[in-house]
């Protein structure tokens, strides 16, 4: 007969899906929703001023921030592990990474033009 050994994990490395899970409250929710409902309207406000080629870049900005809203709190990632916060930060960089490469792309076509 195999011997098995339970013990006590703590720090829940063994099986971090049998994890605690966070309760978010009604209060939070009420925050998260009145930030995203604001910043819809800092990027309407945005798009009335004319920028010249910062308008695109000052959009996604404030489009990435309501991302990471969205991410952090109704996708629940900031009450996860450490190895889930790292997976969902390395592909929003992947996506800012290729946001730059495409507007860097853009911009560079028409190089001297504007």
């Amino acid at each position: 007969m195999s011997e098995h050994h339970e013990y006590h994990d703590p720090a829940n490395v063994t099986n971090p899906e049998h994890a605690e899970h966070h309760i978010v409250t009604p209060l939070q929710y009420s925050f998260v929703f009145l930030t995203l409902l604001v910043f819809t309207g800092v990027t309407v406000g945005a798009a009335y001023v004319e920028l010249g080629v910062l308008n695109p870049i000052i959009a996604l900005a404030i489009a990435s921030f309501k991302a990471v809203v969205v991410i952090l709190f109704f996708m629940h990632v900031k009450y996860q592990s450490r190895l889930i916060k790292i997976t969902v930060g390395a592909g929003f960089f992947t996506f800012l990474a290729l946001v730059t490469m495409t507007l860097l792309d853009y911009i560079s076509r028409a190089w001297g033009l504007w």
